[in-house]
């Protein structure tokens, strides 16, 4: 969907790459506003994977496009920090409730390990799970999912439990 080969044709100059341009522009816009409910996405400002603004919105939320590594997926502030944490290894304490909202699921995304936020291969994981439609809740303190399952097979369960990372899962549609 979005080419490096429109990209290299964009930087090129070549005819015809402008309006391949807006339509990646266009496909991004529609993937990141797949994640959230309308109320959500409607207002929020929308990203490409790499920070690039798309869109800026007048609400608390920011939305992004399928991503390799990740289905679309609409964040508060809280949770653009956490994720940006976790990308640079670096410790995180979330300070409020924060949502996340990934109702188009994981889309082409691999998944992800449910124990381990950095594991990359699935065969070498016993509990890699691949979400449906979900939203997820990162809480101040941990105490707070203390007695949540942590098993991705309940509806709602506990990821990345006992890293700076954890959160709460919930499912709200049948998986990918």
């Amino acid at each position: 969907m979005y080419s490096k080969l429109t990209r290299t044709c964009a930087c090129l100059g070549l005819l015809g790459c402008s309006l391949a341009l807006a339509d990646e522009k266009a496909d991004m816009i529609a993937s990141a506003q797949s994640a959230g409910p309308p109320a959500v996405t409607a207002n929020a400002t929308i990203k490409a994977a790499d920070g690039t603004l798309l869109r800026q919105g007048s609400n608390n939320y920011t939305c992004y496009p399928q991503q390799e590594m990740t289905g679309p997926m609409c964040n508060e502030p809280v949770w653009d920090s956490m994720m940006g944490a976790m990308m640079g290894k670096q410790d995180f304490k979330p300070d409020s409730l924060s949502v996340s909202y990934m109702l188009a699921g994981e889309g082409t995304a691999a998944g992800v390990s449910n124990s381990d936020p950095y594991a990359t291969d699935p065969a070498s994981s016993d509990d890699w799970v691949k979400e449906g439609p979900h939203l997820m809740i990162a809480v101040p303190d941990p105490a707070m999912l203390e007695g949540i399952s942590t098993n991705p097979a309940d509806p709602v369960y506990v990821m990345w439990k006992g890293t700076p990372y954890a959160h709460i899962m919930i499912k709200v549609a049948a998986g990918n």
